[in-house]
């Protein structure tokens, strides 16, 4: 089974323009993304899925830098994306992360691509939270992601990919994948400035890259490492974003 994970970014973040080609510790967040990516062993190649706008070029010049492939589609319609992107590259088996994890943990990628197995549709580690945001990761067998592209027609849907798994939740066998401790409290995505400051922070107080658990007992006995993004809020999946 071929599995690629598909990465959505795009240049136009309505709160951080730009963000997924920030700079972080030395290279693109997009590039320490790709990087948390090829360390997983589940992963068979990676695909940057952008938009056919020319503000969005940058991203495809990356991409290039980094030798990983690129799918570019419709700007508001990611599930079309995601589709275009599967069907072009032979996945079988689609993990989907965006570009603004860069502490994505390759063992949690691991986790979560091993529990979607022959008796489920679709596997988590996002509808019960128990990891930081920002360690993200779903997988999905190719015909779910086809048949969600066809039944899946609400804008949410439309801009979130998945959305259609907790609409129709009595359609799929869905998996979920827990952390042996809650630390969903933890903030690591990249929304907002706040939330780049604490990248920053954490890429510089840590040799990178490091197991979430390693970066969670380091937030904990430095709670100021936390700080400046503890009162984000994070968009509800059911408000239109497009990424």
């Amino acid at each position: 089974m071929r599995t690629v994970a598909i990465v959505q970014a795009r240049m136009g973040s309505s709160r951080l323009p730009g963000k997924v080609l920030a700079d972080l510790a030395g290279a693109t967040m997009l590039a320490r993304v790709v990087e948390r990516l090829r360390a997983a062993r589940t992963i068979d190649d990676v695909v940057i899925a952008t938009s056919t706008l020319t503000s969005d070029d940058p991203i495809v010049h990356e991409a290039v830098r980094l030798s990983v492939g690129v799918h570019r589609g419709s700007e508001r319609d990611v599930l079309e994306r995601y589709v275009g992107a599967a069907i072009a590259w032979h996945a079988q088996t689609i993990v989907r992360v965006t570009a603004d994890c860069p502490l994505l943990d390759p063992g949690v990628v691991d986790r979560v691509v091993g529990a979607l197995t022959d008796d489920v549709d679709y596997a988590s580690n996002t509808h019960e939270r128990t990891y930081p945001r920002g360690l993200d990761v779903e997988a999905l067998h190719r015909d779910t992601l086809v048949r969600i592209g066809r039944l899946g027609t609400s804008a949410a849907a439309r801009e979130h990919v998945t959305a259609f798994v907790m609409e129709a939740p009595s359609l799929f066998r869905v998996a979920q994948v827990r952390a042996a401790r809650d630390d969903s409290d933890l903030r690591w995505t990249v929304d907002t400035a706040e939330d780049l400051l604490v990248a920053r922070g954490l890429y510089a107080a840590m040799r990178m890259p490091a197991p979430y658990e390693a970066v969670v007992a380091a937030v904990r006995a430095r709670p100021e490492l936390a700080a400046p993004n503890a009162n984000i809020v994070q968009k509800s999946w059911e408000t239109p974003r497009v990424a």
